[in-house]
């Protein structure tokens, strides 16, 4: 999402629920957090995320307001 985005983090706010899989956090600050099956998280702008393991991660955001961050192209 780097290239996409232009941002070094994600700076999108996020109400998640994981499905499947684990995801690792880490927030602006250094401080890190970990989702797996059945976690709900809400996730401030300005985090890295990523999946921790061989399992895919699945994930449901309820963010909203996503809006136009990390579109590529004109479509």
């Amino acid at each position: 999402m780097r290239d996409i985005a232009g941002t070094d983090l994600c700076e999108v706010h996020h109400n998640g629920y994981v499905a499947r899989g684990r995801l690792r956090i880490r927030m602006r600050d250094g401080s890190e957090a970990e989702a797996g099956p059945g976690d709900v998280f809400v996730v401030s702008p300005g985090h890295d995320a990523w999946v921790v393991g061989d399992e895919p991660c699945v994930v449901f955001d309820f963010a909203g307001g996503i809006g136009e961050y990390a579109k590529a192209g004109g479509s």
